[in-house]
C-alpha cells in the first residue's frame, strides 16, 4: 500500500517538474516582442537615437543598415510599396541583381560587399531574427524593423 502511495506522488512530483522544464524552456525559445511591432533599437544599441524619417507612404517600417565595423544607420521608412525590397530600392539605400534565387542585395547605403573577395555578404534580417524570405519577398508589415548586417 505504502509503494504505491510512494509511487504516485513520485509520479506527481515528476510531472510538476517536466511541466516546469517544458514551461521555462518555451519561455526562453520565444521573442520578447510578440506585439508584432518594434522600435528600431533592437540590437541594444544607444535608444535615444532617432531614426531618419524618410519615403513617402501609407506604410511604415524601420530599416537598420550595420556596417562591417558594426556601426548602425537607422531609418523609418515610409512607402506604399507592396515589399521591404522596392522600398528600399525606391529609397536608393540598397542596391543588388537578379539571381536565381530573388534579387541578390551587393550594397547596403552605399557599402559593397563581394564574397568572392572579403567573403562577406548582406545577410537579410526582420525583428532580429534571420529573414526566412528575401528582400524583395518580403511583403511590407506595418512597425516592422528590418535590417542589412555583414556576415561571413
Amino acid at each position: 500500500m505504502q509503494k504505491t502511495k510512494f509511487k504516485r506522488i513520485l509520479s506527481i512530483i515528476l510531472c510538476i517538474v517536466i511541466v516546469a522544464a517544458i514551461s521555462l524552456f518555451t519561455i526562453g525559445c520565444t521573442d520578447k516582442d510578440t506585439t508584432g511591432t518594434t522600435s528600431p533599437e533592437t540590437t541594444g544599441s544607444d535608444v535615444s537615437e532617432t531614426p531618419e524619417v524618410i519615403g513617402q507612404g501609407e506604410k511604415k517600417f524601420f530599416f537598420i543598415a550595420e556596417d562591417k565595423e558594426g556601426k548602425e544607420t537607422k531609418w523609418e521608412v515610409h512607402s506604399d510599396e507592396d515589399t521591404v525590397g522596392k522600398a528600399l530600392m525606391a529609397e536608393g539605400i540598397i542596391e543588388g541583381e537578379d539571381g536565381p534565387y530573388g534579387l541578390y542585395v551587393k550594397t547596403v547605403n552605399g557599402t559593397t560587399l563581394d564574397y568572392d573577395k572579403d567573403g562577406l555578404y548582406w545577410a537579410f534580417y526582420e525583428n532580429g531574427g534571420y529573414a526566412l524570405t528575401g528582400v524583395d519577398q518580403t511583403e511590407i508589415t506595418e512597425g516592422q524593423t528590418y535590417a542589412f548586417r555583414p556576415q561571413k
